[in-house]
């Protein structure tokens, strides 16, 4: 309670980070040859950013040793979206996992049960000390996970909106700030990107149904937004990576990977290595299908003028798409398109969006999705994407 009333100093919030992240495991990249690179999310809906940015960057000269979890709420996993494709796993050794890395230069393995206990412990007295939004606590938990997984430098793409953690603009540039002094205070080259969640990033929002949009980004026609936010955090990975002396250099490189094709080759090479079935990137069709497909039309005509994006997350897990608890099963075939995002015009009847569902009856998910999309009258802007960057 007194490190939220009182902060932390910049060595406090470091040292307590080191003791985290000494507290359990700690992975060896140190075989792996380059600099390697690690990108975190700070979760949202519809964020594919990983799915896309491993096998983008990767394609580049990158090495991505990704070590990712499961989804719990209405944000989803990147190991749940990757299980879509058929046969993939990441049930590898950690010998096999370096070897994919030094071979195809790209690899994801799940999350080690003893990484940062100490963290777990520390939630715990927050939950019950309503310590739980405290900048500094948030800061030294993600960092220390981000360090104890061995990459050399990270990016951190911290969202800030309805569907984020972090509601309030002010409060994701604290964070993002705290982030990066910590990672650099430590020894780590980190970076971070503040970006909006407001509304669903893309417009896919489910396993299957993620990768597909995936598949659609890395060939070039993903959308815009999504693909937008990939290259500005990519271009920071390669840049932190020493594949590139400039964000322009990297984000063109970047741009040239999707263009001439080898970004999606790369993904096929990615998925099958980890024994996925790679005929997927070209056949969508093989990812797992929902049995109805149930457009919501807009009710009245003009400017979608607010997405919330949290209530369109838990409605994909009202569908079976996310986890309302650890052990709650998932259907990787369900979740939510959307077809207008904010600033987009509607016409009467048009739809809004497809649900994909296993079950008939989606009158529960009907009324929610109503509820957590406006529409105006007048025009509204797009909103801003990307709000900052934090170097320092």
């Amino acid at each position: 309670m007194a490190i939220y009333f009182e902060d932390m100093t910049v060595e406090e919030r470091a040292n307590l980070t080191s003791a985290m992240v000494e507290s359990g495991d700690q992975i060896d990249l140190s075989e792996i040859s380059g600099v390697k690179v690690d990108k975190h999310s700070t979760g949202g809906v519809g964020d594919t950013t990983t799915l896309i940015l491993a096998p983008l960057v990767a394609s580049v000269g990158v090495p991505v040793a990704k070590m990712s979890g499961r989804g719990l709420g209405h944000t989803g996993g990147t190991i749940d979206k990757l299980e879509a494709v058929p046969g993939f796993h990441v049930e590898i050794s950690n010998e096999k996992f370096i070897e994919l890395v030094n071979q195809n230069k790209v690899a994801v393995i799940g999350q080690s049960g003893n990484l940062t206990p100490a963290d777990k412990k520390l939630y715990g007295l927050r939950d019950v000390t309503a310590t739980v939004n405290s900048i500094p606590l948030i800061a030294s938990s993600i960092m220390s996970k981000k360090i104890a997984s061995g990459a050399d430098a990270i990016v951190l793409d911290v969202k800030t909106g309805a569907g984020a953690f972090m509601k309030n603009l002010e409060d994701a540039k604290k964070l993002a700030e705290a982030m990066v002094t910590i990672g650099n205070r430590v020894g780590r080259q980190t970076m971070a990107v503040i970006s909006d969640m407001s509304q669903p990033l893309g417009y896919a929002i489910g396993n299957a149904l993620e990768i597909n949009e995936a598949i659609d980004t890395l060939k070039g026609r993903g959308p815009e937004d999504l693909t937008e936010l990939c290259l500005t955090l990519g271009s920071q990975m390669v840049v932190l990576a020493n594949q590139a002396e400039s964000m322009e250099e990297a984000r063109s490189k970047l741009k040239e990977s999707i263009a001439n094709g080898k970004a999606f080759e790369q993904f096929k090479t990615f998925l099958a290595s980890q024994g996925g079935d790679a005929s997927v990137a070209d056949y969508p069709e093989n990812l797992p299908q929902a049995e109805y497909k149930i457009e919501l039309p807009s009710l009245s005509a003009g400017t979608v003028s607010k997405i919330i994006a949290d209530d369109i997350g838990t409605a994909a897990m009202m569908l079976g798409a996310g986890r309302a608890t650890k052990d709650s099963e998932i259907d990787l075939a369900v979740g939510i398109v959307l077809h207008k995002k904010i600033g987009d015009s509607v016409k009467e009847g048009e739809a809004l969006l497809t649900i994909h569902a296993n079950q008939e009856n989606v009158d529960e998910v009907r009324a929610k999705l109503y509820d957590s999309i406006v529409i105006a009258t007048e025009n509204v802007p797009a909103p801003t994407l990307v709000y900052d960057t934090v170097t320092k």
